[in-house]
């Protein structure tokens, strides 16, 4: 059996290692800034789910306000009709179940074997108004696939699922699952877009082109 032996140079380099390695952590450098409460952005004085949906629109979305579950299911038909779409999936179990209860037949369970539908609805964890942007989660039904593998994404969400900014929604995300986070959590700022090839805006080549936010003038 062939014996290696350890450079003086390459050992010299291992024993600082270890040695930097057992050594005391080095102090946080400003150990009060988690302590911080006064946010840097200035927030409009309107309601969350106006700001929300202007900043959504600017990125792309296209937003639909809906006065309850009802209108919700009439809207998503109309849409269904108007775009000739051919297979309709839906990963979220209890609207799924709303559909079947009002004998709605354009929507199917979503499961990963549903290489060609036009569209996937989902649910989601939170809308945060100062971004836009939408957060989901592996907690949710296909949390890693549903949302950006078909060509459109229609996202549905409640009164009081919208917060001001990031830090809110990690902590009502906290307050929901305590230590359990999902493995996986994700914001979605409009369609997919990406400017890699020759520099010229693409959009849906990594995920959805495009993004619907339906919003449900009642709480989950």
């Amino acid at each position: 059996m062939p014996i290696f032996k350890t450079s003086k140079a390459r050992e010299n380099i291992l024993r600082r290692i270890r040695t930097s390695l057992g050594a005391d952590a080095l102090p946080m450098p400003y150990p009060d800034a988690e302590k911080e409460t006064q946010s840097v952005y200035a927030y409009p004085d309107q309601p969350q789910e106006e700001i929300f949906a202007g900043e959504f629109i600017k990125l792309g979305g296209k937003f639909i306000f809906c006065d309850n579950e009802q209108e919700f299911l009439n809207n998503i038909v109309i849409l269904f009709e108007n775009r000739g779409w051919e297979q309709l999936l839906c990963a979220d179990e209890r609207m799924l179940r709303l559909f079947i209860n009002n004998k709605l037949d354009i929507v199917t369970a979503a499961d990963a074997s549903h290489e060609a539908a036009d569209a996937c609805i989902t649910g989601c964890e939170m809308l945060i108004a100062r971004t836009g942007s939408v957060m989901l989660s592996a907690a949710q039904h296909l949390g890693r696939m549903a949302p950006v593998y078909f060509p459109v994404h229609i996202v549905f969400a409640y009164v009081n699922q919208v917060v001001p900014d990031i830090e809110d929604s990690f902590t009502a995300l906290r307050k929901k699952y305590g230590a359990d986070l999902p493995s996986m959590i994700n914001l979605a700022t409009g369609p997919s877009r990406t400017a890699d090839i020759e520099k010229t805006l693409v959009v849906g080549v990594h995920g959805p082109g495009e993004v619907f936010c339906f919003f449900i003038n009642a709480e989950l």
